[in-house]
């Protein structure tokens, strides 16, 4: 869809976060995984952005902190993981596995992708070919497994890579050189990995943001979208952890 556009905003702090928006033709707007809320509201101000929905994939603060801020600016609902209600108690639209709702003219599937925290949900919509994923899923990575198990992980992954290959991955960090390096360790011979971390460099020289990535991208050269059994996923995240 043409109507839609998503902007990036570079919270420029030592997690590397981004937040995402979604906006419509008549310049209403999704806020997602909101890390602070200043640079938010100056970034809507600018571009004359109407706040409409807020959504997180999950709890942890560098996806909640600025909620309070931004619902004292704007009154709008906000929608999050059902099973994590109790630590985001200002969610008033509670998300489980398969439930849809709507924005504008778009429709968004709830995925639930346990594994980084016990609640994690991600964002699918189809009319945009979009996911918004979260930490589950990184550019040439994976988030650590902090509440949940590596099969839930793994599983949560499996999931995600059965989406049309043509889907654009939104995740909610700047990740993408260090798990690039660390890809290299465990595929060092995969020629399109290779060209992929070249470029990932020379964009990170110039402080370009490296994200989107595309589900076919990161089927190609993403160790952990590319491991078979849920072992063979523990083994590298276990590397990761340690890299």
């Amino acid at each position: 869809m043409q109507n839609f556009k998503i902007h990036v905003i570079d919270v420029a702090n030592s997690s590397q976060n981004y937040i995402w928006l979604i906006e419509d033709r008549n310049n209403n707007t999704v806020v997602i995984d909101p890390t602070e809320s200043a640079c938010v509201v100056d970034y809507c101000a600018t571009h004359q952005l109407q706040i409409k929905q807020i959504w997180f994939t999950h709890w942890h603060k560098d996806h909640t902190g600025g909620v309070s801020g931004l619902l004292e600016v704007y009154q709008v609902p906000v929608y999050g993981p059902i099973y994590e209600q109790q630590k985001i108690p200002m969610i008033t639209h509670a998300l489980s596995d398969g439930d849809y709702f709507k924005f504008a003219d778009l429709s968004i599937e709830v995925i639930y992708t346990p594994g980084h925290t016990l609640g994690h949900i991600c964002y699918y919509i189809s009319a945009i070919e979009s996911a918004f994923v979260g930490d589950t899923l990184f550019a040439l990575g994976c988030g650590r497994v902090f509440e949940g198990t590596h099969q839930q992980m793994f599983n949560s992954l499996q999931r995600l890579s059965a989406l049309p290959i043509s889907t654009k991955i939104y995740c909610a960090h700047e990740y993408t050189l260090s798990n690039a390096k660390f890809a290299l360790t465990i595929e060092p011979h995969n020629l399109l990995l290779q060209q992929r971390a070249e470029h990932i460099e020379n964009l990170r020289l110039l402080n370009q943001v490296t994200l989107p990535s595309t589900l076919s991208i990161e089927l190609e050269t993403n160790p952990f979208l590319r491991v078979e059994s849920v072992n063979e996923f523990s083994h590298i995240r276990t590397l990761k952890d340690q890299f």
